[in-house]
Formats: C-alpha cells, sequence, structure tokens
C-alpha cells in the first residue's frame, strides 16, 4: 500500500534531471527545509517516460534508503509533486510560464551542457543548430540549453519574472557556465530574449556531493519487505551529503539551510576540493581498478595498489586546493571513510563513463600545474594512462558520448594527450612517463 500523500505542496521548483542523485540531494533537502510545504517540485527526466510514470502512479512518494557501513534508514521523500517525461516540452515551458515557480534545478551530467572541448558553447553542433531553428519557429527542442530557452522564452512571454537558474552538475563554474550556453543560444535564437535573459535571470554557482549508487532489484525488495510497500523506484544514498551555494534567487527559494545546504560568497574553493579529492579519485579508481578486476569503488578500495595510487594522486592535487591544510587532511579521511563503506555499491563501470567529459576538469589542473612545476606526478600519470588503457579495451566498457576520437587515438599516447591538452602535445618526458604504464593496444588498435 502506498504511504499516505497528504496535501501535494505547490510546485515552485521545476527540476531536470529526474534520478537517483537528484532525489537523494535536492529533492531531499527540499523535503527536509523548514519550509518544505510552500515548495513542491516538478522533475522531468532527461527523455524516457518510465521513471515519471513509476513516481506518478506512487504519487510522487518513494523510499530513501541512507546506507550506513552497518545498518538501512528508510524515510518516504515527499517533496516531488509532479513528474514528467523529458519529452513533455508543453509541461515544461507551462511551468516555467508559472509565476509562481522561482527556482529551476539541473542534475544533467556534464555532457549535457553543449560545449566544445575547450567550454564554450558549441552552437555548430547539429542538434544545436536545430534547435536555434526551433525556437524560432516555436516548435519543440532537444537539448538541454534548448530546453533552458524555450522555458525562458515562454516565461517572458507570460511576464512571469525573474527566476534562479541552478546547476548541480560537477562542473567547475557551473551557474556561470549554465549562464554561458543559454545565453549564446538565446541571442543566436532571437538576440531580444538574450537581453531580457540577462536582465531576469540569475545563475547560481553550487558544489553537490552525495554518492548515489544505482538501485537494484534487491534494494527493491529490501524496501518491501521493511516497510510493507512495493516501492518501484527507491533511491540508495550514503550518509554523508553536502550542498554549497553561491548567488541571488530573486524570487525567492527554499530555506534549505535549515536541511544543512551552505550559502557562500564563493563556491569555488569547496568544487575545487570536490573535483580533485573526490571526483578525480571515482575516475582513478574507475579506470586502474576495473583493470585490475575489481567491480566497485569498495573493492578497489580493499587493494593495496589502488590505494598507494590513490594516496599519490591526492598527495598531488592537494597542492591545488586553497583551502586549510587541516581542512584537506580531514576531508581526505572523510573520504577515506565513504569509500571503503561496504554497503555503498557505487559500480567502477558507471563511474567511468564520459571520461572525455570528466578527466579535463578533474585531472588537468593537476597534470598542468604538476608539469609547470618541473615535477613529473606518478598520480596524475597513472589517472592519464588507465583512462588510455580504458580507451583500448581494458577494465570497464567505454561508454562516452564523446569519446569517439579518443577511442581513434587511442594506439597513440602522444595523440590522446595532444586530443586532451593541446598545450602539453610537446611534452615528451610526459608521454614518455605515460607510455611506460599503459598497457599495449589491443590487437586492430592504430598504433
Amino acid at each position: 500500500m502506498i504511504p499516505e500523500r497528504g496535501t501535494l505542496p505547490p510546485v515552485r521548483v521545476v527540476h531536470l534531471g529526474l534520478g537517483g542523485f537528484f532525489r537523494a540531494h535536492q529533492a531531499w533537502y527540499t523535503g527536509a527545509a523548514d519550509d518544505a510545504d510552500d515548495w513542491g517540485i516538478a522533475a522531468f527526466t532527461g527523455r524516457s517516460r518510465g521513471l515519471a510514470e513509476a513516481l506518478n502512479r506512487q504519487q510522487g512518494l518513494y523510499t530513501l534508503v541512507v546506507r550506513g557501513p552497518e545498518r538501512d534508514d528508510m524515510e518516504v521523500q515527499r517533496a516531488v509533486s509532479q513528474a514528467h517525461p523529458g519529452s513533455d516540452l508543453p509541461a515544461w515551458s507551462e511551468y516555467l510560464a508559472r509565476p509562481d515557480v522561482a527556482v529551476v534545478t539541473l542534475t544533467v551530467t556534464e555532457a549535457a551542457y553543449a560545449r566544445r572541448p575547450e567550454g564554450t558553447p558549441d552552437l555548430d553542433r547539429e542538434d544545436v543548430r536545430a534547435d536555434i531553428a526551433a525556437i524560432r519557429r516555436g516548435d519543440p527542442v532537444a537539448t538541454v540549453p534548448g530546453r533552458l530557452v524555450a522555458g525562458l522564452a515562454a516565461r517572458r512571454a507570460a511576464d512571469a519574472g525573474p527566476l534562479a537558474v541552478v546547476s548541480c552538475d560537477n562542473v567547475p563554474g557551473n551557474g556561470r557556465l549554465t549562464a554561458d550556453v543559454v545565453t549564446a543560444l538565446s541571442e543566436a535564437a532571437e538576440p531580444a530574449l538574450a537581453v531580457w535573459i540577462r536582465d531576469h535571470v540569475s545563475f547560481v554557482d553550487t558544489m553537490v556531493d552525495r554518492i548515489t549508487p544505482h538501485t537494484t532489484d534487491d534494494d527493491v525488495h529490501a524496501v518491501a519487505e521493511r516497510t510493507g510497500w512495493h516501492d518501484e523506484v527507491p533511491v540508495v544514498t550514503e550518509p554523508f551529503t553536502e550542498w554549497v551555494l553561491s548567488g541571488a534567487f530573486p524570487a525567492g527559494r527554499p530555506q534549505w539551510d535549515t536541511a544543512g545546504a551552505a550559502f557562500v560568497d564563493d563556491v569555488h574553493p569547496y568544487e575545487t576540493r570536490k573535483l580533485l579529492l573526490l571526483n578525480a579519485a571515482h575516475s582513478l579508481l574507475a579506470y586502474a581498478g576495473s583493470e585490475r578486476g575489481h567491480e566497485t569503488i569498495a573493492e578497489a578500495m580493499q587493494d593495496d595498489e589502488c590505494r598507494r595510487w590513490l594516496d599519490q594522486w591526492w598527495d598531488e592535487a592537494v597542492r591545488y586546493v586553497p583551502l586549510p591544510e587541516q581542512e584537506l587532511a580531514d576531508y581526505r579521511a572523510a573520504l577515506v571513510e565513504r569509500f571503503t563503506n561496504p554497503r555503498i555499491r557505487h559500480t567502477l563501470a558507471q563511474i567511468a563513463a564520459d571520461g572525455s567529459q570528466k578527466l579535463p576538469i578533474r585531472l588537468l589542473p593537476v597534470l598542468r600545474g604538476e608539469r609547470e612545476a618541473g615535477r613529473m606526478p606518478p598520480g596524475a600519470v597513472r589517472i592519464l594512462a588507465a583512462w588510455i588503457d580504458h580507451l583500448r579495451g581494458f577494465g570497464a566498457p567505454v561508454k562516452d558520448t564523446g569519446g569517439g576520437p579518443y577511442q581513434e587515438r587511442s594506439g597513440s599516447v602522444g595523440d590522446v594527450i595532444a586530443r586532451l591538452a593541446p598545450d602539453l602535445a610537446d611534452d615528451g618526458e610526459l608521454a614518455a612517463s605515460v607510455q611506460d604504464v599503459v598497457r599495449p593496444p589491443r590487437t586492430g588498435a592504430r598504433a
């Protein structure tokens, strides 16, 4: 039997990227805020219908399973008032045209922002060009930036007032990045719309952190056995959670700070800490650990060799995080505790996806800094070599929307480095160090 729904909170937040992380993080903070009854969420999937339909069958309710090292805590979450498939573009625009809607949040992954490798908006992409034409005609759009621009166009047409757009993806300066792609696309489609967006829309920078592995059938059965409710779409997460935000909310926001979110003047130190110490560590374990036969973060952490590589990387990376030394030491210790939780099955294959989008922001700041200082960093070299091995077919399977050009070049270490970081293309010492670590290409790879 479905738990009692109660009165639906009015929709004042619209979210794109309805998945496990959003439901364990932004939706949890919204539901735990002191004013939760005033802030319902209308959440949209990327494209699929299945999750939205399942949530709606459950009146937006789902179980959050907080999995500690020894026990699970389960609590029904009520912040999602309505779920929609990403294809429901009329509903998306209708919500954004409501004056009561004050915030749009996003969890869409790094690859969804339609950027060139150097980070600028890619208006030459076929799907982006199609969206620009569609916005001019008032037709349906397909990309994430296209959906944002189309929704904001509907808000301007309705004279619904200002709002905040809050990216919750692991990208440095994610608010600025979102502003850049939205502004570039709107300028190309309708310059007057770009002016309105600049005057009425704020883009908030954030750092988000909560490990959320894929839910398994065993998790579904465990929730049913414990609660007596057959929840089709529970979410499993770890006890730790963190959310740091910086920016304006011109139409208001939930009291996320009463649930533990932090509002600061500058997110940069915190996002740098997470990208370099947590996310890059995940990439290292995903590629090097899966290559050694491990399936999860916890398994890789039991491997002394993986732990040695991880400490090498962290020793290098802390030099580039602008926070006090003791705070960084405490954060490293907390990461070890989180990573070794054997009851969080965070698969290396899941983490390994879209490396071509992730490594430039997780690896290159440290690699560049160490080479500029005249040092050859073994931790950074190991990450790069393990990723090249991954591209060559070792370890976790390649699932990377932008990885094709790298796979084509994976037979040559120098070619991969030149594409990943053109400024390091002539660093023969670096290429030689990586070459010493990588495995030979599989038969058929280009030499």
